[in-house]
């Protein structure tokens, strides 16, 4: 079968190669997976890069999401959504992935929208309703709005009730935050979103701050958070790692919450499978959909996570084998 396989680190575009390589086999506990459809994030750019919390050995194999068509064993059949772990990832014809953490998607649900439903639905779930404690009425700011982290939490924030102000670089951007629902959206490169989150809130800024972007504009929403509010730190796509003065969070009374999802398989693995009965109970109303904004052939890998490096993209980028 075929395999994207990074061999040595640096960008997407020119450290990944298709190879042949041997199929996997799936050991007691686990599910053989053609992949239907793999959905990419920036994760699996920094893994490339050698930038991430988690650092396989090589060679390895991205791709942190994907649903797929069990082919052995009694699901065989059963389409399902996982994350198969590295170094065996899912930009791949075929993958094992933990039958425990294997999702079953409903029939009416396209592959490339259940493989964008994992990471970035299951984080933006978990981290305003269990983190945020998110109520509805309140407002949630979430920043970069139109990209796959941020789509999500648009539709997360109204589906809980929340009013949403989205940020988002650029006209055609601003605009998908409008057509997911976002009651405001800023165009953080020709506006200053602390003065128009301040304006529309009457001063008292935002409840909840989805930030998955950290650096300036981590900086910038200390400044327009409410009291008692809750930052909610989801990444660094930025590329600064923004630091968090304690005097300004004791004197304004907010706090700077966490964000690892991942982290929950140690402590808290039933989370997972809960998140996902709440998501597909969301999606069978239609209250989220997710917004995929390119289908490519598995061979444009290292183009797409090149664009995807440099926010390029709007929504989720999904990969078809």
């Amino acid at each position: 079968m075929r395999a994207w396989q990074v061999h040595e680190l640096g960008e997407p575009q020119d450290v990944l190669r298709l190879e042949d390589v041997p199929e996997p086999e799936a050991g007691p506990g686990m599910l053989r997976l053609k992949v239907d459809a793999v959905a990419l994030n920036f994760p699996d750019v920094l893994l490339c890069r050698g930038m991430y919390q988690e650092k396989p050995e090589l060679p390895f194999t991205p791709g942190l999401e994907v649903c797929g068509t069990v082919l052995d064993g009694p699901r065989a059949g059963e389409r399902v959504l996982a994350g198969p772990g590295l170094p065996r990832g899912g930009m791949a014809e075929q993958v094992v992935v933990p039958e425990a953490a294997a999702h079953a998607v409903p029939d009416d649900m396209p592959a490339a929208k259940a493989a964008s439903m994992l990471i970035t639905y299951q984080t933006g779930h978990v981290g305003l309703h269990r983190r945020a404690q998110l109520k509805e009425g309140e407002t949630l700011l979430v920043h970069a709005g139109a990209g796959g982290v941020g789509s999500a939490a648009i539709q997360l924030g109204k589906a809980a009730g929340a009013r949403v102000i989205a940020t988002a670089g650029g006209p055609e951007k601003v605009q998908v935050c409008k057509d997911l629902g976002a009651d405001v959206a800023i165009d953080y490169s020709s506006e200053d979103f602390v003065a128009i989150v301040k304006d529309v809130t009457a001063g008292r800024g935002a409840d909840v701050i989805y930030d998955s972007v950290g650096g300036d504009t981590f900086d910038k929403s200390r400044t327009c958070i409410a009291f008692e509010g809750r930052i909610v730190v989801v990444g660094f796509a930025g590329g600064r790692i923004a630091d968090a003065p304690t005097n300004h969070a004791l004197v304004k009374n907010y706090s700077v919450v966490g964000l690892h999802w991942g982290l929950y398989r140690h402590y808290e693995p039933q989370i997972f499978v809960d998140t996902h009965a709440a998501l597909v109970d969301l999606w069978s109303r239609r209250e989220v959909d997710p917004l995929v904004g390119a289908e490519l052939p598995l061979e444009q890998a290292p183009a797409a996570l090149a664009r995807l490096g440099d926010r390029g993209t709007i929504g989720k980028v999904v990969l078809l084998p």
